[in-house]
């Protein structure tokens, strides 16, 4: 069977680099383009020193009908707004993509443009892109020309607090997602707030009640549990390379931990990657994987829920190429186990 070809269009960042070394270890597919206004004329592993000898694909400016001549699926990752723009022009030339911004994961047209201060340039296709979360839409992926590949932190909250929501078990408008990041997700371009010497030996909050990801969380919990929730969601930021814990406080309904723990396992039992536990997660049990681990805790009135993944894998990068492998008919855990 002929591989997939792979396009990385934005090949500067982080994720990009997420995308390149898993593909390495991927027996069904392969890196064939990369894009960046930037760098053109180096290759991959001059942007990335860590892929040398490994992935040597020359960077190119990118022009929609050449990438798209050559790939089987691009994975955009660019920033919102420039990010829409380019996975339109792609879509017209007859490849499928993966797109790793915001610009098509919330239902509502109004709230993108509330939360992101632009107008969107597909405004047709809101509502219409499908989630990329296997676990809940692996049907609508296997047959997509587009997937809203899903946000990091969203990712944390959605997974524990959907089946517990739809089944019931606890109350919707009182939920509390504190979560902790390490820098990589704040991107690779330089910003002062993500320097050594601010965030070593330091870890702040940010984005206090305003925090795009908040919403992309409601929003797909409704989704999947057919149950509107209100959520406050606090991020934060950790002196550490990469991962994500979230600590998430619910009012259970007469519900124990021991209960929600047994929803979870009964929901993502055909999930590869998921793992509900008995132990305390951290973010080093899923380092460099595309595993999700999570647990609950009786607390009084409050059950706490605590779920860790890593934020360039099952985050961002993992799920694109589990996206990718539901796509194109491989298994989901093709070149991520």
């Amino acid at each position: 069977m002929a591989k997939i070809k792979v396009g990385i269009a934005g090949a500067t960042g982080y994720t990009a680099l997420e995308v390149a070394r898993l593909l390495m270890s991927h027996p069904g597919a392969e890196v064939v383009a990369a894009t960046s206004r930037a760098e053109d004329g180096k290759s991959l592993a001059e942007i990335h020193p860590s892929l040398a000898g490994r992935c040597d694909v020359p960077i190119e400016t990118l022009d929609p009908k050449t990438i798209a001549d050559k790939c089987d699926v691009v994975m955009c990752c660019l920033p919102h707004g420039a990010s829409a723009e380019t996975v339109h022009a792609l879509v017209q030339h007859d490849v499928r993509v993966i797109d790793f911004s915001a610009d098509f994961r919330l239902s509502s047209l109004e709230t993108y443009e509330k939360w992101y201060g632009v107008k969107h340039p597909w405004p047709q296709r809101i509502g219409n892109v499908v989630y990329g979360m296997p676990e809940f839409f692996a049907d609508e992926i296997a047959k997509a020309d587009v997937v809203a590949n899903p946000g990091c932190y969203p990712t944390s909250a959605i997974m524990p607090l959907s089946p517990l929501v739809q089944a019931g078990l606890i109350e919707t408008d009182d939920i509390i997602i504190d979560s902790k990041s390490g820098v990589s997700g704040a991107g690779r371009s330089a910003k002062v707030a993500t320097l050594y010497c601010e965030t070593n030996e330091s870890i702040s909050a940010y984005s206090v009640g305003n925090h795009r990801h908040g919403p992309e969380i409601d929003d797909l919990v409704h989704r999947i549990a057919g149950k509107s929730i209100k959520s406050l969601f606090t991020p934060h930021l950790t002196p550490m390379d990469r991962g994500i814990l979230s600590t998430i406080y619910v009012r259970h309904r007469g519900h124990t931990a021991a209960e929600m723990i047994q929803c979870w396992r009964d929901q993502y039992a055909n999930s590869v990657f998921v793992n509900a536990v008995d132990h305390l997660p951290a973010t080093k049990h899923v380092a460099g994987t595309n595993y999700v681990q999570m647990t609950a805790r009786d607390c009084g009135e409050r059950t706490v829920l605590v779920c860790a993944i890593d934020n360039l894998a099952k985050g961002a990068s993992g799920a694109a190429i589990q996206n990718m492998n539901v796509m194109f008919g491989l298994p989901e855990a093709t070149g991520l186990a």
